[in-house]
């Protein structure tokens, strides 16, 4: 996994939803997904993650992701 910093100032999307199996990623329904909003850099995205996550650290089923929107956008870079 990258390590990104405060100057990575690339597109990330948060967003989360109940999963079929806490060790996966298969959501149970995805039109039930939270999308909390895409940030304009990884410091931002990670704090809104982990705000979301936290609220519901004692559900194993929900789980919320950071996804490197960049790194969709321009695989090469």
């Amino acid at each position: 996994m990258k390590q990104h910093d405060a100057s990575d100032s690339k597109l990330h999307l948060v967003f989360g939803g109940r999963v079929k199996d806490p060790r996966g990623l298969e959501f149970e329904d995805s039109s039930a997904l939270d999308i909390v909003g895409i940030f304009p850099d990884y410091k931002t995205a990670e704090k809104a993650w982990r705000a979301h996550a936290q609220r519901t650290v004692d559900d194993a089923e929900m789980k919320y992701l950071v996804v490197h929107l960049h790194e969709l956008l321009e695989p090469e870079v």
